[in-house]
């Protein structure tokens, strides 16, 4: 995912995704801690997207503000 992808969407949709993303980084934590993972790179992916949202939406909240 692209940042330019991430700043055309709404509060809300970035929040959703931020909350798919953050279970999926669950799942992912709990298929690496029982062996069963497979893709290992997924996790950074994952977790380099949250990052993203999370700055969108920073910047998003100081535009309003």
């Amino acid at each position: 995912m692209k940042f330019e992808d991430i700043r055309g969407k709404s509060n809300d949709e970035l929040e959703e995704q931020l909350m798919n993303l953050k279970k999926e980084a669950l799942n992912l934590r709990f298929q690496k801690a029982s062996g069963q993972l497979e893709n290992t790179s997924r996790m950074r992916l994952v977790r380099r997207d949250i990052a993203r949202i999370r700055t969108a939406l920073s910047f998003n909240q100081r535009a309003a503000g």
